[in-house]
């Protein structure tokens, strides 16, 4: 094996380790269905081609989309069955070098938007333990929130796609239908189905969708992407009526109107338009007869075991799937009626804007909420959501900052087929970005963390600093390390970190504020590529101790109190 390709290899391998290691950390056994076996991951991660495009990311996959030699049970272990090939989403993501991590609980058959309804535990946020992580893509969206992947697969109907992207501070990209194909997907209503990615980034976002999309000659409703893309020289951005925006959580319609300023501030028109066809559209998703394609999917199986509900199936999704079972026909083609005028009110309403902007949901409950009121709660989740695969629109969602701590989250919809042109308005959106290599007090679960989490960091993975770099406790409060880089002297092994991004604006106001004798510099990672980073002036190191040894701030932390200051 060359020099390069043994790097290369020993990359894969840490990250696979990294991501396990975080698995162990993060405790969250209520993320997986099904875990693979570390040594299993590390073999197939050493041996991906290292010029595909996706070469060294991790990534899961909903349990209810089809891993080869892994059980699908779209979380019902009485409906598991093991496939013995790929979903074409997840094959064409294999191929691409991309390495499935494990299966991740949901909110059974995809029927939910909280992602507690799964009787293998409801998940918990990301960012607050005690609150739902959105659903029904729940353990995907937290794993990818939780730093343990680089992407995660859900699928969404009505909102399952972005509602946890909102809630974890991830993108969720939801593309328009049948551009991804469902072949390998267990149907929660197979006619508004779509496979969904998430990411911190909306660049990764947006390249996995990409490598998902095309018809694959067995989906039936699979469809060529027509690429709408450009956008005009002034992009006109409809909001709703002050009146729709009412009920959202206490200050998220201050944040949502400082979304909408930044929109803005790039030049853009903002105009605010009656939205009413899209609400009423959504509210027949669950309260029209369209349910019934649920019970066509999985009510069978329910049906047949209605033994098990309150056990193996959850009894309010049981409800909602076997209630599907009463709508006739003919009310079946009222409501496809009533939903066309709906869409072309809604196309005129919308007529000569860019895209929709919205909140993506209106609040984020405890799982106490949730548990005190599992149908209410939700109902509330998908008010701006759930109109748009039954109007066939694709959608983004963004984070959009902070609200008491807690991710805040906008989307931009459009019409099928400007998946595209949305990202470009995300990216706008989005700002530039800085990647910022922490190496001690700013460390997750330090004291300083919080800083950049207020400046709208966002943890990217951990890193390790090229091996001539030195590390020394300083006489600081609280306390923190110094980075100094020593050309002479490379046998150090690199200094453990972790890579955040931060918005360019977060990124100045953040260093503004750094104090003597700490500063910002350039930074080598052991993989030989440069960033922003954490050092500190020559002179502060001067009696300080090497604590280089220890290989890392968190090491040197647990030796000496505990790894907390």
């Amino acid at each position: 094996m060359s020099r390069a390709a043994a790097a290369r290899a020993d990359g894969a391998a840490a990250r696979v380790h990294d991501a396990y290691d975080r698995i162990d950390a993060v405790d969250r056994p209520e993320v997986w269905i099904t875990l693979r076996d570390r040594d299993a991951v590390l073999a197939e991660a050493e041996a991906v081609d290292p010029t595909l495009p996706l070469a060294g990311l991790l990534f899961a996959v909903k349990d209810n989309i089809d891993v080869a030699g892994l059980p699908t049970t779209a979380a019902a272990r009485s409906y598991a069955y093991e496939p013995t090939v790929d979903a074409t989403a997840v094959a064409r993501l294999r191929a691409a070098g991309a390495v499935v991590v494990g299966k991740t609980n949901l909110d059974q058959f995809a029927t939910g938007l909280v992602g507690t309804r799964s009787p293998f535990g409801a998940v918990r946020n990301a960012w607050d333990p005690s609150r739902i992580s959105g659903g029904s893509s729940s353990g995907s969206a937290t794993a990818a929130a939780l730093g343990i992947v680089d992407f995660a697969l859900g699928t969404d109907t009505a909102g399952s796609g972005r509602v946890p992207a909102a809630l974890n501070h991830l993108v969720g990209v939801k593309p328009t239908k049948g551009i991804v194909p469902n072949t390998g997907v267990v149907p929660a209503c197979r006619s508004q189905d779509c496979v969904t990615v998430f990411a911190p980034g909306l660049d990764r976002a947006r390249t996995v969708a990409e490598l998902m999309a095309g018809p694959d000659g067995r989906d039936p409703l699979a469809r060529e992407d027509l690429a709408l893309a450009d956008l005009p020289a002034v992009p006109r951005i409809a909001i709703p009526l002050p009146a729709q925006l009412e009920g959202l959580a206490p200050g998220w319609a201050d944040a949502f109107g400082s979304a909408v300023d930044r929109f803005r501030a790039l030049g853009h028109e903002v105009v605010e338009v009656d939205i009413a066809p899209l609400l009423d559209a959504a509210a027949l998703l669950y309260d029209g007869a369209f349910v019934a394609e649920r019970y066509a999917a999985v009510g069978a199986h329910i049906d047949a075991h209605r033994d098990l509900v309150g056990d193996d199936l959850d009894p309010t999704v049981a409800a909602i799937v076997l209630g599907g079972a009463t709508p006739t026909a003919a009310e079946l083609f009222a409501d496809q009626e009533r939903l066309d005028a709906l869409g072309a009110a809604g196309r005129i309403a919308l007529e000569g804007t860019t895209a929709l902007l919205t909140p993506t949901t209106t609040w984020h409950p405890t799982l106490a909420e949730v548990a005190a009121d599992p149908v209410g709660a939700n109902s509330r989740m998908g008010r701006y959501t759930n109109f748009a695969n039954l109007l066939d629109m694709a959608s983004i969602a963004v984070p959009a900052g902070f609200v008491d701590g807690l991710p805040f989250g906008v989307m931009l919809t459009g019409p099928a087929f400007t998946d595209r042109r949305l990202a470009a308005l995300a990216a706008a959106f989005a700002a530039p970005t800085v990647d910022l290599l922490v190496v001690g007090a700013h460390l997750r679960d330090q004291p300083l963390n919080g800083q950049l989490v207020a400046a709208g960091g966002t943890f990217v993975r951990e890193a390790r600093t090229a091996s001539d770099y030195r590390l020394y406790a300083l006489d600081t409060v609280p306390p923190k390390p110094g980075l100094v880089r020593t050309p002479s002297d490379a046998g150090t092994g690199g200094i453990a970190g972790e890579l955040w991004r931060l918005p360019a604006a977060g990124f100045g106001t953040f260093v503004a504020a750094l104090p003597a004798p700490m500063a910002i510099g350039t930074v080598t990672l052991a993989d030989g590529s440069d960033v922003t980073g954490f050092t500190v002036e020559s002179h502060a190191v001067e009696g300080a101790e090497d604590i280089t040894h220890h290989g890392g701030w968190r090491t040197y932390r647990e030796h000496t109190v505990g790894g907390r200051s």
